[in-house]
């Protein structure tokens, strides 16, 4: 008699049962729709507590990021509330490359997932308390090619001109975690990073970019499997109306200040990307990239600069992606946010590695930055 059921017909749910032997199941993890990237799983596991269960997820050799296995340990939850780790490790000699997750359920009903989900529904009731609060404006920018709606908040009453968007890539929840932090801060009314912003800033929040994908329980596309990060030179309303949506917004605001929120699998460190390579690189603008990473890396400890992605050369940045288009199309200071996976290599937090509530931190954490930023400019 089985003794181990798993589902994930739900919200991001994401995974295929290929066979289940007492309490041990082997599984793989659904491609994106139209695409061949796939490494986002989220699901549930019923099993009686008190014996472990042993999950075997395989192929994943060939999945988008095969460097981000190695030391990469599974989020679970019991309560969908707290999410800690569960014991992982990776073989990339069995069955095409295979992550086996170890966990000891202190209850009937466990949920698994490549990080914290971040739910459409949990969305809609971060909008809809946010665009409640005083002086923040909603705009519906458009629909996604599901039909659902493209959400953007906008408060503030400065010139300078900030947008915080995030979920290009829908599987990163770390960035919606993040946006809920910067969020709260942002519209509390004693806070004094939120008022000094607001004074100073008009804010633009694209709390989650790819609605489709966050539902369908993609990693890295749209509802037709296209990257939204590579569409922000020529977005269409056929393959990227989320993109052409937000970048028509900020074509009639203007952008000074840009922040793209994702999240690296491979990297165990919390690091900016900037937009080296533009064809109209100015050091000045450069430098007030460097300058809000320098203050950032000063500011918390869960931010760092000896890891990251390589820059680009002189002319040989994607303006394809959106910290390049922004940076080249306004002179805008753009830059791109990247969380991991994994724990931070230089400052663990063994049960639970980077997690929902460091993301909001870090979240907070930025909008204080960005404060000193903007005193450092007007100097």
């Amino acid at each position: 008699m089985t003794s181990l059921f798993i589902d994930a017909g739900f919200d991001s749910g994401n995974i295929e049962v290929l066979e289940i032997d007492g309490r041990t199941a082997r599984l793989a993890i659904r491609r994106d729709n139209e695409s061949e990237f796939f490494q986002w799983f989220h699901f549930r596991v019923v099993a009686s507590a008190g014996e472990d269960i042993v999950l075997k997820i395989t192929g994943l050799g060939a999945s988008a990021y095969p460097d981000g296995w190695p030391g990469y340990d599974a989020c679970v939850s019991e309560d969908r509330a707290y999410w800690m780790r569960a014991a992982s490790s990776f073989d990339k000699d069995e069955d095409g490359g295979t992550l086996t997750i170890r966990y000891l359920p202190a209850t009937d009903v466990t949920w698994v997932a490549y990080f914290a989900p971040y739910s459409m529904e949990r969305h809609h009731d971060l909008i809809a308390e946010a665009a409640a609060s005083e002086g923040v404006d909603y705009l519906r920018l458009g629909t996604t090619l599901d039909g659902q709606p493209i959400d953007c908040l906008e408060l503030g009453e400065g010139t300078t001109q900030v947008w915080l968007y995030a979920r290009q890539h829908p599987g990163e929840t770390q960035a919606e975690w993040w946006m809920e932090g910067a969020i709260e801060c942002l519209t509390d009314p004693a806070d004094p990073v939120a008022r000094a912003l607001r004074k100073q800033c008009r804010i633009h929040i694209v709390p989650n970019c790819n609605p489709d994908g966050s539902r369908r329980g993609h990693l890295r596309t749209n509802a037709v499997g296209v990257n939204l990060n590579r569409e922000w030179a020529e977005p269409t309303s056929e393959r990227s109306p989320e993109v052409l949506a937000i970048r028509n917004r900020m074509d009639q605001t203007g952008v000074d200040f840009a922040m793209d929120v994702h999240a690296d699998e491979a990297i165990p460190a919390v690091f900016l990307a900037g937009f080296e390579g533009i064809p109209s690189w100015k050091d000045e603008q450069g430098e007030g990239f460097y300058r809000y990473q320098r203050i950032l890396d000063r500011r918390t400890p869960d931010f760092q600069t000896k890891l990251g992605y390589p820059k680009a050369r002189p002319g040989t940045a994607n303006l394809s992606m959106s910290t390049n288009q922004l940076a080249e199309r306004f002179g805008a200071v753009a830059m791109t946010l990247e969380m991991p996976y994994k724990d931070l290599a230089d400052f663990p937090e063994p049960e639970q590695g980077w997690s929902p509530e460091r993301c909001k931190l870090l979240g907070r954490d930025c909008m204080a930055a960005l404060v000193e930023w903007l005193e450092g400019r007007d100097a």
